[in-house]
């Protein structure tokens, strides 16, 4: 399995057929994007669970719909996407970071899927019948701790898991506009930078894109909307090839650029 950062941007994205990347994350099992074979589960880092220390959510049965944003439309309240737990991988995952020293896991049981993880996985996988769980990022961490983090689970991808990174190329709710506002620069020279860095393979500074990208603090007041992306790259290694799989805006500074890590062979 090929690792992946996708950008969740609105979760309005689940219902408004205008935003460009609905279309994209529906056509995930059609294009066959990751493969043609469906993951035997899916490993999801959200942006939206932090923790001090890594913990995962060890589900029997259905996963609970989180709803854990405010002020959205009733609709998207409710919308449920029961996919089933994946306790086994769960457990899986805190053997794999415990044996790379990165213990203790800590298990939580019963919490659901939150909406980084179910928003694009309700399009990708609409039948939500592929086990998912989650991992928990550490805000008070950096970049290369998370590359790191995800180095550690490189083992799942033979594995028949399929990990996925959910977080937002840029993000400042603080400048965000109307759907189709334009981008302001700042906004696009983070999204440029960050698109270069991973092409051309400068991975150390995709790491340490706090130092060397261009209007980091801008693009990222917060570390947990790219932190995903970090555990998605490092799980598919050193050498790993970067790829662009799409690419669009809304609300002047969503960026919903997302990438697939392939393992150099």
């Amino acid at each position: 399995m090929d690792t992946f950062f996708l950008s969740h941007g609105s979760p309005a994205i689940c219902i408004d057929e205008r935003i460009p990347a609905h279309s994209f994350f529906k056509s995930w099992l059609p294009a066959a994007v990751a493969g043609a074979q469906a993951p035997r589960a899916v490993l999801v880092v959200s942006a939206h669970w932090e923790t001090d220390a890594p913990a995962v959510n060890v589900v029997r049965g259905t996963n609970d719909t989180v709803h854990d944003l405010p002020g959205l439309p009733d609709e998207l309240y409710k919308l449920r996407y029961p996919a089933p737990g994946a306790p086994g991988l769960a457990r899986r995952t805190k053997e794999l970071l415990e044996g790379a020293g990165f213990g203790p896991v800590s298990e939580e049981h019963g919490r659901g899927l939150d909406h980084g993880a179910w928003v694009p996985l309700m399009l990708m996988f609409p039948e939500a019948d592929v086990p998912a769980c989650q991992l928990s990022l550490q805000t008070g961490r950096d970049g290369a701790y998370h590359y790191n983090l995800g180095a550690a689970l490189a083992p799942l991808r033979d594995e028949g898991v399929l990990v996925l990174g959910s977080g937002t190329a840029t993000h400042n709710l603080s400048q965000l506009g109307p759907l189709d506002a334009p981008v302001p620069q700042w906004a696009a020279d983070f999204d440029a930078w960050l698109r270069d860095a991973l092409l051309d393979g400068r991975y150390e500074d995709v790491k340490r894109y706090k130092e060397k990208a261009p209007q980091a603090e801008v693009a990222h007041p917060s570390p947990e909307h790219i932190y995903p992306l970090h555990v998605a790259l490092g799980a598919a290694g050193d050498e790993a090839r970067a790829e662009l799989i799409h690419h669009s805006w809304t609300n002047a500074t969503f960026s919903y650029s997302s990438y697939r890590f392939t393992k150099k062979i």
